[in-house]
């Protein structure tokens, strides 16, 4: 597990490999290595905004050259408009936002630390705004978001969070697999348009047989997620080095 110096010491090298690009203007740190450091231990990933300058964006999206400069990569994908999550070969995990400097005063985000910017560049601070309503996400992003979560939620389960944990593996998780059945097109009856997970059992017969496994209680969030794996790598294309990742971490709860 990456250590917490590990991980500040990431942040401080990714600065540094923005810093040699012109177009590059600042890197924001949230959560646990933004303000809230004391939070910070061995479970913890990486949240972090990069800041660049307009018409720059689709770069830092679309390529990952600046943080493989840093550190190779086992895993990426994009999971919003404006941001991805990836997780290094050496096992830190990191969720991060590309920004033009203009479009802050328009989204909602926590106040964080400022790694690094360029002089020019104003002060950053908590700013709240309307989020754009995202496009239906296809199944690779129903997919990926949930081994994700398995893989956030058995983090916490390893620190103690056994709450957040069980939110993150029975709940978030199984909800992506709900999204993934109606993808599938094997529904059985008609849906509730606000609540998807009306009728469920009647709508999605073979699904529901899983349920039980995949939610096995608070005392059980490694078990859930095995069966939740399980279950993904049947029905959708899976990457191994999370599989493998979910699976170490099931082995050590």
């Amino acid at each position: 597990m990456p250590s917490p110096i590990q991980l500040l010491a990431r942040l401080d090298a990714l600065a540094a490999s923005l810093g040699e690009r012109p177009d590059a203007l600042a890197l924001l740190a949230l959560g646990s290595v933004g303000l809230e450091t004391h939070r910070l231990d061995s479970h913890s990933d990486l949240d972090f905004f990069v800041i660049v300058a307009p018409r720059a964006k689709p770069k830092y999206l679309d390529t990952l050259d600046w943080l493989e400069q840093v550190h190779p990569i086992a895993f990426s994908f994009r999971n919003t408009p404006d941001g991805c999550k990836l997780l290094f070969e050496d096992g830190i995990f990191a969720e991060y936002a590309v920004f033009e400097l203009g479009e802050l005063p328009h989204i909602s985000y926590t106040a964080g630390r400022v790694v690094w910017k360029r002089e020019e560049v104003p002060e950053l601070s908590a700013t709240s705004g309307v989020q754009a309503t995202p496009p239906v996400p296809p199944q690779e992003w129903h997919t990926n978001e949930a081994l994700t979560n398995l893989l956030v939620g058995l983090h916490r389960e390893a620190r103690g969070e056994r709450l957040t944990a069980t939110r993150f593996i029975q709940n978030y998780a199984v909800d992506r697999l709900l999204a993934l059945a109606t993808l599938h097109g094997a529904e059985q009856g008609g849906a509730d348009p606000f609540m998807p997970e009306r009728r469920f059992e009647q709508r999605f017969p073979d699904l529901t047989a899983h349920l039980p496994g995949m939610m096995q209680g608070y005392g059980r969030n490694a078990a859930s997620a095995l069966c939740i794996l399980t279950w993904l790598e049947d029905h959708s294309s899976v990457h191994p080095r999370l599989a493998a990742e979910i699976r170490q971490l099931c082995q050590g709860a």
